[in-house]
């Protein structure tokens, strides 16, 4: 099969396309003819390994890469089962989190990390979706209800455009951040406010806000505690910059819990098929979508994460595999 191959952190021009060997799937596992993966900084960080913190843990390795092919969100069809897998059937169109392989013809999936496809979305738009699950997260951390208050920074990239829609599908009022060029697309997610950080300081006006999710971590944790009202909660989802900044950042949460009520946490997203059905339910009801900004084709894999890690993304990055 053709694969992205990934042997050695760098720029992701490093990456190359190349014959590899097919999986073969465990006793728990699904083998899926991959249609469509995802292109994230999620992604982008594993291809690079920086911040450096990434190769101490299972998705990166030391001195080189453990995984020799990256991605993780993908949707496709089931090609063969595990001897223990029971949920899925030969044909079945499924979308999910592979946490490795997804940029290749084939890849092998535990079969709890996957998921029916939303009968209401193409392969690309799936493939796409899985991104929500750091949204459903995010927000249940920090326990939106309706009627809430909920800020959310970085509204226009692949976790915030999902975030718009699932806060508002809770029911609560949501206050999108973005630049000027993303104001219209956000506001056309539902977004009941949307500042522009580019004319105007989302501290303006104080407290206000129960729930603040930060995408970008690009403010203080001083500056987006300031916005919460005294009960709030503040959840940060952002994965880019130094790993010193978010050792920095994290410690200072840490410290400042002690001496508030406001509720701060980081949050480590896990892939999971129940809140894969939760999307796949929210979609169908046409209550969330997808928003795609570019597609590539798989030999262009390493071109779109590229453009993924200039960042200002616009919704999901998509890389198509199989017709």
């Amino acid at each position: 099969m053709h694969a992205i191959v990934h042997r050695q952190y760098g720029t992701p021009d490093r990456l190359t396309f190349e014959e590899v060997a097919r999986p073969l799937p465990g006793d728990e596992d699904v083998l899926v003819r991959v249609h469509a993966a995802g292109a994230s900084i999620g992604d982008h960080i594993i291809v690079t390994g920086k911040p450096y913190m990434i190769r101490l843990t299972p998705y990166g390795g030391l001195p080189r890469p453990r995984n020799l092919v990256p991605g993780a969100c993908m949707a496709g069809r089931v090609e063969a089962l595990g001897a223990k897998v029971s949920t899925f059937r030969p044909g079945d169109e499924v979308f999910g989190d592979a946490v490795k392989g997804a940029f290749a013809e084939y890849v092998v999936v535990p079969a709890r990390l996957i998921a029916l496809k939303p009968r209401n979305l193409s392969f690309d738009e799936a493939a796409a979706t899985p991104w929500a699950v750091a949204a459903v997260q995010a927000l249940r951390d920090g326990q939106v209800k309706a009627g809430q208050r909920v800020l959310i920074n970085g509204a226009s990239g692949g976790v915030g455009t999902w975030a718009v829609q699932i806060a508002k599908a809770l029911g609560a009022h949501v206050t999108a951040i973005c630049s000027t060029h993303n104001v219209e697309m956000v506001r056309a997610l539902g977004a009941d406010e949307v500042i522009d950080y580019t004319q105007e300081d989302f501290r303006v006006g104080g407290a206000r806000f129960d729930v603040m999710l930060d995408t970008v971590g690009n403010r203080s944790l001083a500056d987006c505690r300031s916005v919460l009202v005294p009960t709030g909660a503040f959840v940060s989802c952002s994965g880019g910059g130094s790993a010193t900044r978010w050792l920095f950042r994290l410690g200072w949460m840490l410290l400042a819990s002690l001496f508030t009520r406001q509720r701060l946490k980081t949050l480590l997203s896990s892939p999971n098929r129940e809140d894969l059905q939760f999307l796949k339910e929210l979609v169908e009801a046409g209550k969330a979508k997808p928003v795609i900004q570019r597609r590539y084709p798989l030999p262009q894999t390493g071109e779109a994460l590229r453009r993924v890690g200039e960042g200002h993304a616009q919704g999901q990055t998509v890389i198509q595999i199989a017709d």
